[in-house]
């Protein structure tokens, strides 16, 4: 499957765990043609997954990026630190259908992944499933809603 959108920005980035399946998604992105750009967090200063997500979401919150991946042993811390950046939703996914569902149902603008729980073939079809899927809105689209309302509470308390 080939990304539909090449317009995409795409940031991607990995904690000391995941450098190896970071190059292959990157350059398996970068042969589709697909805006992607490395923040190597880590080629800058030494770093664990806590600092290296909260940057990358950062940057999604920024409109730096349309979206990013995010890999680490298990794709579960990543996910925890880029949900606590406002506007921010992430989401762990080890299977294609969860991918396509994070974004068409969750309109979430960050994949999480774990080197240590999968494969190089299936992070590709992972990323590539999540990248062609767009938010369907629909029965979902009240849902997400909410989740940017219950945020909003969290975030600021409530009015």
């Amino acid at each position: 499957m080939s990304v539909a959108n090449t317009d995409l920005r795409i940031a991607i980035d990995c904690d000391e765990a995941a450098i190896d399946l970071k190059k292959v998604l990157y350059d398996h992105l970068k042969k589709q043609g697909v805006h992607i750009t490395d923040l190597d967090y880590l080629g800058r200063e030494k770093a664990d997954y806590p600092e290296i997500g909260f940057h990358l979401a950062q940057e999604i919150r920024k409109r730096h990026y349309d979206r990013g991946i995010l890999i680490c042993g298990t794709g579960l811390g990543m996910a925890m630190i880029a949900n606590k950046v406002e506007g921010v939703f992430a989401g762990t996914c080890h299977d294609v259908y969860s991918a396509e569902r994070l974004k068409k149902s969750n309109d979430a603008q960050i994949l999480t992944m774990g080197a240590r729980v999968i494969g190089p073939e299936l992070a590709k079809m992972i990323v590539d499933a999540w990248l062609h899927s767009e938010f369907q809105g629909g029965g979902s689209a009240p849902k997400v809603d909410k989740m940017r309302e219950l945020e909003q509470e969290s975030f600021h308390g409530k009015d």
